[in-house]
């Protein structure tokens, strides 16, 4: 009795089976091509993203070459081309043609094209800092703190990558314009900070050592007033 209910139970099961193919079969098919089709394209579109990649990383390099070698027209050509390019590329032809203006003595379109590219919302936060630091860098040499402020003071926290670098030039700029006491702020997060690179921190110590050479330490003028 057994056999024949599993014989019974199995051709209730294979008569569903058929019944369910009869209504749905060419809707399973349809699916299954489009899945096949769906990989295919996906596969496709990986192999031309990785051909595009490869093909802009060759022509940056190449535009690296031409501007270590000081050919800077042929390599803002090059830079242009990258314009569409895949991944980081675009941004980073951007900051290497800024860099060129500010190599080949044009420190006034370097400036504003790295302002530029600080305010630019499509470029990741790290490529905006970067810019603003180089912006700071140029504006250091004829425009006053607070411009240099403006630029890299947001780049001074406790946790920015760019902390030291910006700490560095916010101090050797109040240091130029003569603010020896914001100087010294600076050069003070400066050694304070166990991040801070040795060779920063060197440059932070000669500079307070010029600071007072100068007559500029508050504690070095206080003994002088006493005597």
């Amino acid at each position: 009795m057994s056999d024949i209910f599993r014989e019974v139970d199995e051709d209730i099961r294979q008569e569903k089976y058929r019944r369910l193919w009869s209504k749905f079969g060419l809707w399973i098919i349809a699916f299954a091509v489009l899945i096949v089709i769906g990989t295919i394209g996906y596969r496709t579109w990986l192999y031309w993203q990785e051909v595009q990649s490869q093909e802009a990383g060759d022509t940056f390099f190449d535009a690296v070459q031409l501007s270590e070698n000081q050919q800077y027209q042929e390599a803002a050509e090059l830079y242009g081309e990258l314009e569409g390019a895949v991944g980081g590329y675009p941004a980073l032809a951007k900051l290497r043609m800024a860099t060129d203006l500010a190599n080949s003595g044009q420190s006034q379109e370097a400036l504003a094209a790295f302002d530029q590219l600080s305010r630019d919302s499509s470029l990741m936060e790290a490529m905006r800092n970067v810019a603003s630091l180089r912006a700071g860098y140029i504006a250091v040499d004829f425009e006053d703190y607070s411009a240099v402020a403006d630029r890299v003071e947001s780049l001074t926290g406790d946790t920015g990558p760019f902390r030291a670098a910006a700490r560095e030039l916010l101090a050797l700029s109040a240091w130029k314009n003569g603010d020896y006491e914001t100087a010294r702020t600076w050069i003070s997060a400066l050694e304070n900070d166990p991040e801070t690179p040795g060779d920063v921190s060197n440059r932070a110590s000669l500079l307070r050592d010029v600071i007072r050479a100068s007559g500029g330490d508050s504690e070095t003028a206080g003994e002088g007033n006493d005597q």
